[in-house]
């Protein structure tokens, strides 16, 4: 093991990892080629990358050539060979005048035993699995028009053909130099889109849902020939199948050995590069002007709108209320008797001076812990469900008027807080075709609109209530009263108007409900189709979530070809019960809500590593309910370098003050030490992992922020340190090499 800054291998990322071939066997050499060509090809692998950046031409490219020598060792082989590797057009010793500064920082250089090959018969069947994994929700990720890591996706390229010669460099780590005192001043959000706000034209299509599944028609001839569009999804069997192979992975004994060791030593890796480099990295956010945490942007990207305000803010909004509006009618009774505001405090006994903080028993405490049942219950201001009906909810006597005004009161806060956006759930539960205009007609008659708040839309798996009260018949009704509208829309935006207008607004879709409920083990058994699930008992989590995948991937294409904003899923996910949840996520999910059942599950945690899925984290909400603050894993993902940001989750029963975000990182500071650069790397994740616009982040994040490592981060925007980016870009290479060498020499690719 060697210890200190590689001067000589300054250049970056790239000679760093090619220096680790030398000592692979000679057997291998071919496939080391293979993919040393291969790793170099630099194209879109997220297809939302590609519609956006087509026509762009703002990515920096360097012309920096650089020779390589390494020796190849082994029990056939004694010569040493030489390796060229250049960029395409580049003369020798021309670099890219864009590019001035090296990454240097000290690092830890593993050297290989020279007699002993690290590629033992577990190791190469462990990195097939693993590959094989990556694969898999790639191709998921794919059909929906959800994102994949450019890096992970270049490796996959490498496998599929072994004759494929291309020379492309990969992107050396350097930072431009940049004007610090021109580029640190802040640049406001400019509002603008990725998709146009007009309305397209009016399509004729037809739409037909068969077996769970929304199915797009050209005509009424082809409904009656059943000639669909050929949109890409994953048909349900085929979904289980996949499904039964990752669980069956994730129980694979050398592999759980594998992924356990791997984990472990990215921790110990981070603590190593954290003594040896901590003052460097402070040091280089000291050097930016007018850039510190406070005024770098942050998103909580979960957040539920019925419950995005403090306790305190929802007792004064009722006081004034009920003190200036108590003779206004807000309810009426089945036998049409109108009340009063103040008649309905008067009936539960409640006067203007007995509203206190106590008494609406909003909080969460030690008796909600595993109690998600009391958890549910704590909406209810004062434990009275009228009270919730009235102040928050859409659907209402007074159109939800008190709701939306609460709401705005909170955008407002966040405008002027400046440097704070939410990515905030509103629900649509499927109990009737009208819900979603309903929620339109909602944003849009108060004004719910903010620069600093997009929207999810949260689908409760409440079936087995609504079946109970006959508010439907079966699955399919809750799968046709979700996604018709929205299809309807697409196709003719007249027919839903309002709803047109709202989904511009739309990022995303969730799921959500208590995880730790049991559920029937349905791997086994015959899949039964949503038209035939007609009992009161409640579908499995896998089918819930794999029906809103289905229709959000068929949705997704058709609003693409009409040049509509897209959505993407991100479910609540691993905050409880089983660790099959996670999986389900890794193959269908762009990013996840909590993941804390990933400390369960090593070899999920690395495959969530690996493909950079983000992990939007509550440990004030978990610490209520699941886990206690001092067991939670998110400084232990973070040190590992998976993509993990703060949220709130719920402030109106878990936090006390009127800034709840800034109180996950206060709290989170002082219960794990957390540094400056820790805190902007967080920051910098949750504007990643969110669903603002490219523009948007841009202005937030700098105009490169998808490129790759330090070419990506603008260090006077995000304040984080370049040492820090290159040292994730610089592990997670490195981790992917080991992998895909392992697995290139196998004579079977899949």
């Amino acid at each position: 093991m060697k210890i200190g800054p590689e001067k000589e291998n300054s250049v970056g990322t790239t000679s760093n990892v090619f220096n680790f071939f030398q000592n692979f066997p000679a057997t291998s050499t071919s496939s080391i080629k293979i993919l040393k060509e291969c790793l170099c090809k630099r194209e879109f692998d997220d297809p939302i990358d590609e519609h956006i950046s087509r026509n762009e031409t703002t990515t920096l490219k360097s012309n920096e050539s650089f020779r390589v020598s390494a020796k190849q060792k082994g029990k056939n082989c004694t010569n040493n060979q030489n390796i060229d590797f250049e960029h395409p057009g580049a003369k020798k010793g021309e670099g890219d005048k864009s590019f001035e500064e090296s990454i240097e920082f000290r690092k830890i250089k593993i050297v290989p035993n020279d007699k002993t090959s690290i590629f033992g018969e577990e190791f190469r069947a462990s990195s097939c699995l693993l590959v094989q994994a990556l694969g898999l929700r790639r191709r998921y990720m794919h059909i929906a028009n959800q994102s994949f890591p450019k890096l992970a996706g270049r490796f996959l390229d490498c496998t599929k053909d072994k004759k494929l010669v291309k020379k492309i460099s990969e992107t050396p780590q350097k930072a431009r130099k940049l004007d610090l005192l021109k580029d640190a001043a802040r640049q406001k959000p400019t509002g603008e889109t990725d998709y146009p706000t007009h309305g397209p034209s009016n399509f004729r299509e037809h739409y037909k849902c068969s077996n769970g599944v929304f199915h797009v028609y050209a005509g009424e001839n082809d409904v009656t020939s059943n000639k669909a569009v050929k949109y890409d999804y994953v048909d349900v069997e085929t979904f289980r199948k996949d499904l039964q192979l990752l669980c069956a992975m994730i129980v694979n004994g050398p592999l759980k050995t594998f992924s356990y060791r791997r984990l472990a030593f990215l921790n110990h890796k981070y603590h190593m590069h954290e003594l040896l480099n901590e003052q460097q990295e402070v040091s280089e956010q000291k050097s930016i002007p007018y850039r510190d945490f406070y005024n770098i942007q942050k998103v909580d990207t979960h957040i539920h709108a019925a419950a995005c305000m403090n306790h305190k803010h929802l007792l004064s909004f009722m006081q004034k209320k009920l003190h200036d509006e108590g003779d206004r009618v807000v309810e009426v009774e089945e036998d049409g008797n109108p009340k009063t505001l103040k008649e309905v405090f008067d009936e539960m006994k409640i006067t203007h001076s007995d509203l206190t903080v106590d008494s609406l028993d909003m909080h969460c405490d030690k008796y909600t812990f595993h109690r998600f049942d009391i958890f549910n219950k704590k909406y209810n201001p004062a434990g009275n469900s009228r009270l919730r009906e009235i102040f928050l909810k859409v659907d209402n006597y007074i159109e939800g008027e008190y709701f939306g005004s609460i709401i705005k009161e909170v955008m407002n806060d966040l405008e002027e807080s400046q440097y704070q956006s939410t990515e905030m759930r509103i629900s649509i539960a499927g109990k009737s075709i009208e819900e979603w205009d309903k929620v339109a007609r909602w944003v849009i008659k108060w004004d719910v609109y903010s620069k600093n708040v997009i929207w999810l839309m949260q689908i409760p798996r409440v079936y087995d209530i609504l079946r109970s009260y006959e508010n439907v018949a079966n699955f399919q009704s809750v799968i046709d009263n979700i996604f018709r509208p929205l299809f309807e829309v697409t196709n003719n935006p007249s027919t839903h108007p309002e709803l047109h207008h709202f989904l511009q607004h739309v990022v995303g879709f969730d799921s959500v409900d208590d995880e730790s409920k049991p559920e029937q083990d349905s791997f086994g058994c015959e899949i039964i189709i949503p038209e035939e699930w007609t009992s009161t008992e409640n579908p499995p989590y896998w089918y819930y979530t794999y029906y809103t995948y289905a229709n959000l991937c068929a949705l997704n294409q058709s609003r693409k070809d009409r040049g509509l904003n897209t959505f993407t899923f991100r479910p609540h996910c691993g905050e409880a019960g089983p660790v099959e949840h996670l999986a389900v996520g890794f193959l269908l999910a762009e990013n996840i809500s909590h993941g804390i059942m990933l400390r369960k599950a090593p070899i999920l945690a690395y495959l969530y590593y690996l493909s950079e899925i983000g992990i939007a984290m509550s440990p004030i909400s978990n610490n209520l309910l699941f886990l206690n603050y001092s067991r939670n894993p998110l400084k232990e993902f973070l040190n590992r370098g998976l993509k993990i940001s703060l949220s709130t989750d719920d402030p109106l029963l878990f936090h006390l003050t009127n800034e709840p975000l800034m109180e996950e990182y206060s709290i989170a500071t002082q219960m794990w030490q957390l540094n400056g650069p820790d805190l902007a790397e967080l920051a910098r994740n949750s504007v990643l992992m969110s669903g603002f616009s490219h523009q948007i982040k841009k202005d937030w994040l700098g105009f490169n922020y998808r490129e790759e490592g330090v070419q990506g981060n603008d260090v006077t925007k995000t304040n984080v340190p370049n040492i820090r980016i290159a040292y994730r870009y610089e592990t997670l290479f490195e981790e992917l090499t080991n992998i895909f060498i392992a697995f290139i020499g196998e004579e079977t690719l899949f």
